[in-house]
């Protein structure tokens, strides 16, 4: 490879990450810097009674954003216009007021969830306790409101118990549910705030690393990048022929050939979605949709992983006959399955179009989730195509596992079922962070928070690079046990 090849290549590399740079920033919109949602709230079964002067509703509670912009609150009237006011205060564990709006008992509709508001969104710490108050000056018997309390969940099912942790308080004495009520808030990232010094710096990182490789072509010496650029360069058709033939082989004689990679995950979203909408009753928003994506994903994983564990093996006649890099056969197999995914994307984006499901432009962000998976997916082919060569009983345990692991993602089931205990060990699945990335992009159209990038890059080029490790180390031995 000449210099001024590899110089070529350099520029085309930093232009293409410039531009990245600034579509990702564009396409993430407010979704870089801040996040906001709801908080989950308790099931409003009971009246607390009427809030009169004298009388404080106080639910203490832990704080989970940097900010709140408001509160929901189901209010009752008792049917009838009242003249009274009410004060919702936002207290710290001090009793310090950090916030507090006024509300007009006339101005309250019966059994309605009112948003409350504050003038400004109040500051708050995550993890640490504060109060949510409500007090009336001027209430009286026959001439207030109500909030109320609940200690249950809904689901589709049935009204779910819930552990209070936080007991409402009503004049001091703790009452055995807590309050109804949700807030609205803003929880902000740093990466955000400082992108474009992190853009700069990767920049920079990025263009001393080009200076390094056309240095060392100048003086003829090797590296690392320009080992892979020349192989992918060398051995680049003999992968696309490779591909070709898994792709072909895999619908050699099929009727319906390259349509299996369309009906496959309609046909099995279609049964799953039969079983837990219908019979189970799955409480799920948009539950096509959040069906197929997980299906679609976890089967090209499925796929992948099978063809990868069989990819040394499986060509053992070239590998003792021809030599070529052994880490081609594995990554093959990956790409070839890679096919499937494109194709099976078809039916995925018209299940959206049918559940009426916007397509913004964060669905541009779709393919840094698809590039993940793939790259995980080439991990565990190396992993596996190695145990294979020593291990053969391997194909019949991955069967197990693979069940198993499907049972531990969230294909077809909320994360929410999982008890909050467990919560750490289940989010060391990586493909739990790799389909719940997809899923943002496509239900939600928006960019997932800066964390959840982190974490799929984490959950995909860790496993890639100890596979990596395991191949190249073991790789020697395998023409002994083919």
């Amino acid at each position: 490879m000449s210099e001024k090849q590899v110089r070529k290549g350099c520029a085309i590399a930093l232009a293409v990450y410039v531009v990245l740079a600034v579509a990702f920033y564009w396409i993430s919109g407010d979704q870089l810097h801040f996040r906001d949602e709801n908080t989950d709230a308790i099931t409003a079964s009971e009246p607390i009674g009427e809030l009169v002067q004298g009388m404080e509703i106080r639910q203490p509670f832990t704080a989970q954003a940097d900010e709140i912009l408001g509160v929901d609150m189901l209010l009752s009237t008792y049917a009838r216009e009242n003249q009274c006011r009410v004060f919702v205060s936002i207290v710290d564990k001090n009793g310090l007021t950090l916030a507090q709006t006024e509300l007009s008992g006339a101005e309250i509709e019966d059994n309605v969830t009112r948003t409350v508001s504050f003038v400004q969104p109040v500051q708050v710490t995550p993890g640490t306790r504060y109060a949510l108050v409500l007090t009336s000056p001027d209430g009286a018997p026959g001439n207030a409101i109500t909030a109320w309390q609940g200690s249950t969940i809904a689901t589709a099912r049935a009204e779910v118990p819930v552990e209070i942790s936080d007991r409402l308080l009503v004049n001091g004495d703790a009452q055995e549910g807590m309050l109804h009520y949700s807030f609205q808030t803003r929880s902000y990232f740093w990466f955000g705030t400082f992108y474009w010094y992190f853009i700069l710096g990767m920049g920079l990182l990025l263009a001393g690393y080009c200076a390094y490789l056309c240095r060392m072509t100048r003086q003829g010496r090797s590296s690392l990048g320009l080992r892979v650029i020349s192989a992918f360069q060398r051995y680049g058709y003999l992968m696309r022929q490779l591909v070709a033939r898994d792709f072909k082989t895999k619908y050699k004689r099929s009727m319906l050939g390259v349509l299996w990679s369309f009906l496959n995950p309609l046909l099995t979203m279609i049964v799953q979605y039969i079983v837990f909408s219908t019979l189970f009753k799955s409480d799920i928003p948009n539950f096509p949709l959040y069906l197929l994506s997980g299906i679609v994903c976890f089967n090209f994983f499925s796929e992948a992983t099978t063809m990868g564990l069989q990819s040394i093996v499986g060509n053992a006649a070239l590998i003792t006959k021809v030599y070529v890099p052994k880490y081609i056969y594995p990554v093959s197999r990956v790409f070839s399955s890679a096919i499937n995914l494109l194709l099976s994307l078809i039916p995925l984006l018209a299940v959206m179009l049918l559940t009426g499901t916007p397509i913004r432009p964060a669905i541009l962000l779709l393919p840094f989730g698809l590039i993940c998976l793939v790259g995980f997916c080439i991990g565990m082919g190396f992993v596996l195509s190695t145990l294979m060569v020593f291990f053969r009983d391997t194909q019949f345990l991955w069967g197990v596992v693979s069940m198993l692991w499907m049972y531990m993602t969230p294909i077809f089931y909320p994360e929410s079922i999982i008890p909050a205990h467990y919560m750490t060990l289940y989010k060391c699945n990586p493909m739990y962070h790799i389909i719940r990335f997809v899923r943002i992009v496509l239900i939600e159209g928006v960019s997932p928070e800066p964390k959840a990038y982190a974490l799929c890059l984490i959950a995909s080029f860790v496993p890639l690079a100890l596979g990596a490790i395991i191949f190249k180390k073991n790789q020697d031995k395998f023409i002994l046990n083919l």
